[in-house]
């Protein structure tokens, strides 16, 4: 599943849940996902990938989790395994450091920035393929985080609304690698169109120039 093409004006990077808890030192979750993310350079090939994205003028999206706020999830007749987590550690909470982006991934003039999703998908609950068709864009590549959940539920979502999906191993991370493995090797390949590297997904980008 490395062959794959792309066109400029047609296609959108996904970056998702890009908040300090997730990717810098100190951030509420961070130590969960270290071990892994260092492992396959998980920052630099973010970094690689949206900075060749906005040089090539491929559109990036940033696709948030929900920021958490006092009283969230309180009353849920049905809150999952990750909102009460999150109701118990507060995790991304609005207005705290937490809950920024990291510097590196901060929104730039021509980034797209969707409603906060309540779960794992991007999709569910907010504007995010409004936003790709009002684009005109076909084929997403998804980078961020977490690979097992956020990434894979948004990627089938975008698989069953018709776009063209593209992963990237080493653009995520997840709490384990064995998680990281289920997510590309096993689950992946039933709604993925494309597995790639970052390296293979840069000279893809290049051709298309």
């Amino acid at each position: 599943m490395t062959g794959m093409s792309y066109e400029i004006s047609r296609t959108g990077v996904l970056l998702i849940d890009p908040y300090n808890d997730f990717l810098s030192e100190g951030g509420k979750t961070w130590p969960r996902l270290k071990e892994v993310a260092e492992s396959v350079g998980l920052l630099d090939h973010l970094r690689a990938v949206v900075t060749a994205a906005r040089d090539a003028g491929i559109r990036v999206f940033i696709v948030p989790h929900r920021r958490w706020e006092p009283g969230d999830y309180d009353d849920w007749e049905h809150p999952n395994h990750t909102q009460r987590g999150i109701q118990e550690r507060h995790t991304f909470a609005k207005g705290t450091w937490g809950g920024e982006f990291h510097p590196d991934f901060v929104p730039q003039d021509n980034d797209i920035v969707v409603k906060e999703h309540w779960a794992q998908s991007g999709f569910a609950n907010t504007d995010l393929d409004l936003l790709l068709r009002q684009h005109g864009i076909t084929h997403v590549i998804l980078i961020g985080l977490i690979a097992n959940t956020c990434l894979e539920s948004t990627g089938r979502y975008a698989m069953e609304l018709g776009y063209h999906v593209t992963l990237v191993r080493d653009a995520t991370a997840a709490f384990s690698a064995e998680m990281l493995h289920a997510a590309h090797e096993l689950n992946g390949p039933t709604y993925a169109h494309a597995i790639v590297t970052t390296d293979d997904l840069l000279t893809a980008i290049h051709s298309a120039l």
